[in-house]
């Protein structure tokens, strides 16, 4: 009986947002995306669109958060590459330390989906390179490509 009753208190408190959410829900086309609890503080109802923007928001003002999300959706990459972009354009430092969180992401998932075509050969072809040069690689790519923020963001 006690097993049932904790079984059930448990959905009860996933339904009514009492817990936080660590991924999208089953059947979620980026339902492999995770991300860790402890960074993203997200109801556990709140809805698929919403949390994206919100992981995509968080990002953008804290782009090191990037770091705790395994097998980023596009949206959430291009969130990234803006904040990247933009440091790289204004010579602001610490871009390479955005640049090694693409890498990694790329590096822990093979099925990650490209947001900007040639990007995953630019990785995998610095595989066996320290991650700085790897690094340096893809933003002198990302450098040579045209802009992904000149695509608008369909649904």
């Amino acid at each position: 009986m006690m097993p049932i009753l904790f079984q059930w208190l448990r959905r009860l408190s996933h339904m009514l947002g009492f817990e936080t959410a660590d991924s999208f829900p089953p059947g979620h086309p980026y339902e492999r995306t995770r991300w860790n609890g402890a960074y993203f503080d997200i109801a556990s109802d709140v809805k698929p669109e919403q949390i994206e923007q919100r992981l995509c928001d968080a990002i953008s003002n804290t782009p090191l958060v990037f770091g705790y999300i395994t097998n980023p959706t596009p949206r959430m990459q291009r969130a990234l590459l803006a904040v990247l972009e933009e440091r790289m354009r204004n010579n602001r430092g610490r871009a390479t330390e955005l640049a090694v969180l693409l890498v990694t992401a790329y590096d822990e998932n093979s099925l990650i989906t490209e947001i900007i075509p040639g990007l995953r050969d630019a990785i995998v072809a610095t595989r066996h390179e320290e991650m700085g040069e790897r690094a340096r690689a893809v933003m002198a790519f990302l450098s040579s490509t045209q802009s992904p923020f000149d695509v608008i963001d369909m649904h």
